[in-house]
């Protein structure tokens, strides 16, 4: 479920509606949340519902990389890359209860299967078209929201790191991370190389991400 602090939310949830007021639907209604949950992925999902995991909080260290995984994620919404993405057995009303569960909303008893919701997750694969167009408009997005594109190169480079380690969750859905960072490379050089002073946010990442989520590790350890 959702992880219990409404501060951390409220921050996840004021960075990601920076960037979706500057996306091509602003006017849609858009839900971040953070789940407590320690792999590192983040997922969209319809409705405009659009989820990051503790581990992949965990991971980041600055505002400006945040904003990189959430902006890739509106485009994915925007885009409506979840209908392509959803296999055929895949049903949109079951993927709604999904998002609804996940995000707290009250759901009927009985209707959240565990096996179900794997499933619906796990059929959301989403095309190397669809990770190239949710990467380039995500750096669009991000720079229009005012913060450093840079940041989705170290988000990357951080998840390669892990991967090599343990296979990520987030690149099941989201594949081909080398070619991802070749031209997220490419087109941060050619239109955005000469952006300077945009936001980065390293302290306030770390005051309102970092330290709560330490906290809450704290508070669960005995004695």
């Amino acid at each position: 479920g959702r992880i219990a602090n409404e501060s951390l939310q409220n921050y996840i949830d004021s960075v990601g509606q920076r960037i979706a007021r500057v996306s091509h639907k602003p006017y849609w209604d858009y839900h971040f949340v953070a789940l407590n949950h320690k792999s590192i992925n983040a997922f969209t999902l319809p409705g405009g519902y659009i989820f990051i995991t503790k581990g992949m909080l965990k991971k980041l260290t600055t505002e400006a990389q945040l904003a990189g995984i959430l902006a890739h994620e509106i485009v994915h919404v925007v885009a409506r890359h979840y209908a392509a993405a959803a296999s055929r057995e895949t049903s949109e009303s079951g993927i709604m209860v999904l998002a609804a569960a996940l995000s707290g909303a009250k759901v009927p008893r009985g209707v959240l299967q565990a096996a179900d919701l794997a499933r619906q997750i796990i059929g959301l694969r989403y095309s190397r078209k669809d990770e190239r167009e949710a990467d380039l408009a995500g750096l669009d997005y991000m720079v229009a929201a005012g913060y450093n594109p840079y940041a989705t190169i170290e988000s990357m480079q951080m998840l390669e790191r892990e991967d090599a380690v343990r296979p990520v969750e987030f690149f099941s859905t989201h594949p081909d991370p080398q070619n991802r960072l070749a031209y997220l490379n490419g087109r941060i050089q050619t239109r955005y190389g000469t952006f300077g002073g945009l936001r980065i946010a390293k302290e306030d990442y770390r005051k309102f991400v970092l330290e709560p989520l330490a906290k809450l590790e704290d508070s669960k350890k005995p004695g």
